[in-house]
C-alpha cells in the first residue's frame, strides 16, 4: 500500500497529490476533472472521467476457438461489462458454427444485440443500462421467476398437465437472462465503484454477497426445471401417489416458497428479523422430505424414485433459501439496528 502526505493549502482546503503512474495509466493531465466518492467506513474513491463515459470493446478471435468457446466467451465479455463485442475471422470467413454461435449467444443475454454483420466479422452491443436496474430489483425478479416455475411445475404435476410443465420450463431462460444480466451488473460496479450507485448501492461492499444469492436463485430456478422435466418424463405426465401424498407435496412447495421469498427480502431490506423468521421456518421442514418418504405405502422402485427425486428438488431449494438468509444476516449485521452498535 502506498501512502500520501496529505498538505494544506488554505484554512479549509486540504489536499492530496495522484500518484504519476495512476495519472499516466488513465490519461489524467493538469485541469481535467476526477469523480470522488465517499464510502462507507471512511473510504474515498478517486475515479478518472474516462471511467464514466468509456465504452469498451473485446474482439474475439475465432481461430483456435470452436463453436461452443466463441459463445461461452461472448458470454463472459457480456458479464465483464463490455459495450461492444466483435467476432472477427483473420483469414476469411467466417464459419457457419461462429455465425450461429453469436445468434445462440444474443437470445440468451438481455440488452445484447447485432449491430454490423461482415461475412469476416459481426459486432454486437449491448444497450443495458446500469440506472435502468437496481440490484434488489433483479434480486426479486429473479426469486419470483424461480417461485412462479415452482409452482408451475408442482401443479403440472398434481393435474398431470404437460403444457403447465412446459411454461415453466420456458421460463427458464428468462431465469438465466437475469442471472447473467446481474452478473453484469456486479461486475461493472466492481470495477468502477461509481456503478454501484446506479445500482442503488451505497457502497460496494453487498456485492459479494450479492453474486451468491443470485447464484443461489439461479440453482433454485433449476431445481423447478428438474420437477418440470419429471412431469414431462413421467408415464401420465404424474407421481403415482394418492391425493393425500400430492397435498403434502403442494403444503412442501408452500412453505419453501416462503423461505425463499423471506431471504431475498432479508437481503433487500438488511433485516435481521426476517433472517430470524427463515431460519424458524427451515427448522420446521428440515425432516419434511424424510418424513413423507417414510409415510409412503409400498410401490415400485421407478415410482418411487420420481417421488424421491421432486422432494429432493424441493428440499435443495430450501437449503438454498437458508444460504441466502445467512447472507443478508451478514449485510444486515453490519448496519446499526436494534440488535447491533457499530463503533
Amino acid at each position: 500500500m502506498e501512502t500520501r502526505k496529505v498538505q494544506r493549502l488554505g484554512p479549509s482546503t486540504l489536499a492530496m497529490t495522484l500518484p504519476a503512474e495512476w495519472a499516466s495509466e488513465h490519461g489524467v493531465e493538469k485541469g481535467d476533472e476526477v469523480s470522488l466518492r465517499m464510502g462507507g467506513k471512511g473510504t474515498l474513491t478517486v475515479m478518472p472521467e474516462s471511467a464514466n463515459t468509456e465504452e469498451t470493446e473485446a474482439i474475439i478471435h475465432t481461430a483456435n476457438l470452436d463453436a461452443d468457446s466463441v459463445e461461452r466467451a461472448i458470454v463472459a465479455q457480456y458479464v465483464l461489462g463490455r459495450r461492444v463485442i466483435r467476432i472477427e475471422c483473420a483469414d476469411g470467413a467466417l464459419e457457419s458454427a461462429h455465425i450461429n454461435a453469436v445468434y445462440r449467444a444474443e437470445t440468451q443475454l438481455m440488452g445484447l444485440g447485432v449491430i454490423e454483420e461482415t461475412p469476416e466479422s459481426i459486432s454486437i452491443r449491448c444497450s443495458v443500462d446500469a440506472e435502468d436496474f437496481t440490484l434488489d430489483n433483479l434480486l426479486e425478479r429473479l426469486e419470483r421467476t424461480g417461485r412462479t416455475m415452482r409452482g408451475e411445475a408442482i401443479k403440472a404435476l398434481a393435474h398431470g398437465n404437460p403444457d403447465l410443465a412446459q411454461r415453466a420450463l420456458n421460463r427458464e431462460r428468462q431465469a438465466n437472462k437475469i442471472f447473467v444480466l446481474m452478473l453484469r451488473l456486479i461486475f461493472t460496479a466492481f470495477q468502477n465503484p461509481n456503478l454501484a450507485r446506479a445500482v442503488d448501492l451505497d457502497s460496494g461492499f453487498p456485492l459479494i454477497g450479492y453474486r451468491s444469492i443470485a447464484k443461489n436463485l439461479e440453482l433454485t430456478a433449476d431445481n423447478a426445471e428438474d420437477i418440470a422435466d419429471i412431469v414431462m418424463e413421467t408415464d401420465g405426465h404424474t407421481l403415482n401417489v394418492d391425493t393425500s401424498v400430492m397435498r403434502e407435496i403442494r403444503e412442501f412447495t408452500e412453505d419453501v416458497d416462503a423461505i425463499t421469498t423471506l431471504a431475498v427480502e432479508s437481503a433487500v431490506e438488511r433485516s435481521y428479523d426476517k433472517t430470524i423468521e427463515a431460519r424458524e421456518l427451515f427448522h420446521g421442514i428440515s425432516d419434511r422430505e424424510r418424513e413423507i418418504l417414510a409415510d409412503l405405502p409400498e410401490m415400485a422402485n421407478e415410482d418411487l424414485l420420481e417421488v424421491r427425486e421432486v422432494l429432493v428438488s424441493l428440499q435443495q431449494t430450501a437449503q438454498y433459501a437458508m444460504r441466502n438468509a445467512e447472507i443478508a444476516a451478514n449485510l444486515a449485521l453490519n448496519e446499526e439496528s436494534e440488535h447491533t452498535t457499530i463503533k
